[in-house]
């Protein structure tokens, strides 16, 4: 039997409270779409016109309201509100047809592979929006005009594109609160107007773009902004006063830009900034005397610029700081005076470059949270001392370019630091000898390292047996000695090593065959379970000294055996050819004899070769023209004889590569005319005599890489920004 109750709406609705009533419509407004009517027609159908290239549900024969990354608005005809597709693997054009989508509140295609300019009346169509993101796409063309635009709009994210030309400052309406449109390729001012009311804005992100001018008035008015960024643009002109009334700043980063004049003491009332980051600019004068009052500072970014004095004391009270960098200025005062102990946060100190003296501070060895430190490039003198085993977590040490002495003590107590990866002493304890097994104790040691360098340093005695234990090894550079002996065999069986230079010291004996078996440089697989990690402090390269390199992780680095300027002697083996992931060797300098070797054609990943100022005869291998990546090459001053090679990369390089040969013949470039003198005869005393600038130009590639000058701005850079990097690094 079933039993149909009746209801006597009237009744019901007669007696149901006011608050129930309430509840009533909620749980109606959360109801399934399928639950009403389908959506709105016109919206249906320019959503199926958008034509996205992806996986998602869109039917025609199903209610738009159900559709992926769709949300409708039940008590507006459900018309379509939300279009929210983040990450989806979207392609192809925006339509201009998302204009029809006039209800939209919320617009985010971000994260996906979208190309074209967006429709010119974008926001002018959309009077309801209050967020877009379209970051991280391919987009280009111009910012959309926004006049009688949306009034609601609170999130602009245009981040990571390739947008161009000026941002018309009426975008920014009073509500927005989130401005983003950095890595770009934008120009113009900072589209920011004095006397407007940006009172919303909480953050304003400008950097990686093409920006100039000066920083507007304007930026006074945004009383609530918390981050404000416009690195890596064209900036001129003063920190501007109006900055000092942004009580809730909490970053302020404007680096590698043209922005000059003194840093006022001002700057300490905002006691909420976190991070500062002005490097890369042309700030001068001294570090404020009281900055000790942002007491929540964490990150302290001056580098490159052309501040002077010491650094001030009150630096002590900011208790949070990890990250501290001031290389590239004028500092003075002796360092060991400056009291680290109350930084117990400290993780990155950067102090390289700088005109600091004294010996290395020993209240540093209480901050055990350091990670990296470098001095390099100071005035600094004494011995290492054994406290600083005491900093566990230390991965990271370059003291390169002072005047540091005893180096086997310097050995004996590094060798212990067990989470050490990167080692840089080069150019101190001049002249001492390099120790040995017997004078360090227990050979074992350096269980982490990964790079090594001490080079410059003038040091004598043979390559360091213990290197050979060290299994961890990549990158080993022992340039600018006075080492003798023969080249080790046993650096070819270290699984890691890929990059040698020993070039500039007093090396003998012949190229050893076990060097050809270098794991990393003869299989892919090798190479591939190396651990080339991100450097706590990132480099600089010098290839050609024209050109910075900045180099994040070792995995870009490349490949190398730097032997040039030894006295080594015989031929080069035909084993050579099994280096075939090797991008640059350099074999100038010596008394190699024979033949150059056809095999070398197998090294198919070569970017550099120089086998100048050697004794080698016959021809040059016809087959190097199968070197495609081939851009700097150099058979000068040999004994060779016969053609030079033609097409391919051969016609490229000029008659330097290939004077002082008097038995070549051929010109491939049209160019080349070869010198009919007899081969000169190049001693070791000649060799240091004559070769003065090409070993002071050699010195500075070399030390380029790792040791000298530079390391970078800690960026983690996008691909298609690298030309835009470059660019505005060659500045600095």
């Amino acid at each position: 039997m079933v039993m149909v109750m009746k209801i006597d709406t009237n009744r019901f609705m007669e007696n149901i409270s006011a608050t129930q009533l309430l509840l009533l419509s909620g749980l109606l407004f959360l109801l399934p779409c399928s639950a009403y009517a389908s959506c709105d027609e016109l919206d249906r159908d320019t959503l199926l016109s958008l034509s996205f290239k992806a996986p998602l549900n869109w039917s025609a024969s199903t209610d738009c309201c159900l559709w992926d990354g769709i949300t409708c608005d039940p008590l507006d005809h459900r018309r379509v509100i939300r279009l929210w597709l983040p990450k989806r693997g979207l392609s192809g054009f925006v339509s201009s047809a998302i204009t029809n989508l006039t209800r939209l509140t919320h617009l985010n295609l971000s994260h996906n592979s979208l190309l074209g300019s967006l429709p010119d009346d974008l926001l002018s169509s959309l009077p309801s929006l209050q967020v877009i993101d379209l970051s991280f796409n391919r987009l280009n063309g111009r910012f959309p005009p926004s006049s009688n635009g949306s009034s609601h709009l609170q999130i602009i994210n245009l981040s990571s594109n390739f947008f161009n030309g000026t941002i018309p400052s009426s975008v920014l309406v009073p509500s927005i609160s989130i401005f983003n449109v950095s890595n770009n390729s934008f120009s113009g001012s900072i589209p920011m107007s004095n006397g407007s009311n940006h009172a919303s804005l909480t953050f304003f992100d400008l950097s990686f773009n093409d920006f100039t001018d000066t920083i507007p008035p304007g930026i006074g008015s945004c009383s609530k902004l918390q981050v404000f960024r416009a690195g890596f643009n064209g900036l001129s002109g003063s920190l501007p006063n109006e900055i000092l009334n942004l009580a809730d700043l909490q970053q302020l980063s404007l680096p590698v830009n043209s922005l000059s004049g003194h840093i006022g003491d001002g700057i300490v009332k905002l006691t909420n900034l976190k991070i500062i980051e002005l490097y890369s600019n042309l700030f001068s004068g001294k570090i404020p005397s009281h900055i000790g009052n942002l007491s929540m500072l964490e990150k302290l970014l001056l580098h490159i610029n052309n501040f002077t004095g010491p650094v001030p004391s009150s630096l002590t009270n900011c208790t949070n700081l990890s990250t501290l960098n001031l290389r590239i200025n004028n500092l003075t005062g002796e360092l060991s005076a400056f009291n680290f102990s109350t930084l117990q946060h400290l993780a990155t100190l950067d102090l390289g470059n700088n005109n600091f003296n004294g010996e290395l501070p020993q209240s540093l060895y209480s901050c055990k949270s350091l990670t990296a430190i470098r001095f390099a490039s100071n005035q600094l003198t004494g011995e290492i001392s054994p406290e600083i085993v005491a900093l566990e977590s230390l991965s990271y040490l370059s003291i390169s370019t002072n005047n540091l002495t005893n180096v086997a003590g310097a050995f004996r107590i590094l060798k212990v630091c067990k989470n050490l990866t990167t080692l840089v002493l080069s150019k101190n304890f001049l002249n001492e000898p390099l120790p040995d097994d017997k004078s360090l104790g227990d050979p074992v040691g350096f269980q982490s390292l990964k790079v090594f360098a001490i080079a410059g340093c003038q040091l004598t005695g043979q390559v360091p047996t213990m290197l050979a234990k060290v299994i961890t090894l990549e990158v080993l550079d022992l340039s600018f000695n006075l080492i003798t002996g023969s080249i080790p065999g046993w650096m070819g069986s270290l699984p890691n090593l890929f990059y040698v230079d020993l070039s500039n010291n007093l090396l003998g004996g012949g190229f050893p065959i076990a060097f050809c078996g270098m794991p990393v440089l003869i299989t892919k697989e090798a190479g591939d379970m190396v651990d080339r990690s991100y450097l706590e402090l990132p480099v600089f390269v010098m290839p050609n000294s024209a050109t910075n390199q900045q180099y994040n992780q070792l995995s870009n680095l490349p490949p190398a055996i730097y032997l040039g300027n030894n006295s080594l002697t015989g031929s080069i083996p035909s084993e050579i050819g099994r280096l075939k992931y090797i991008h640059v060797l350099d074999l100038s300098y010596n008394n190699f004899t024979g033949n150059i070797p056809e095999q070398i054609s197998n090294l198919t990943n070569l970017e550099k070769l120089d086998l100048s100022f050697n004794h080698l005869s016959g021809g040059i291998p016809a087959s190097l023209g199968r070197l495609h990546f081939l851009s700097s090459f150099s058979v000068a001053y040999n004994g060779l004889q016969g053609l030079v090679p033609s097409g391919g990369q051969f016609d490229t390089f000029t008659n330097s590569s290939f004077e002082g040969n008097p038995g070549l013949c051929g010109f491939p470039t049209g160019k080349l005319s070869f010198p009919e003198s007899p081969l000169p005869v190049v001693s070791t005393a000649q060799k240091s005599n004559t070769q003065g600038i090409f070993k002071a130009l050699l010195f500075g590639i070399s030390f380029g890489i790792f040791f000298g000058i530079g390391f970078g701005l800690g960026l983690n850079i996008d691909d298609k920004r690298i030309p835009f990097i470059a660019k505005r690094m060659m500045k600095t």
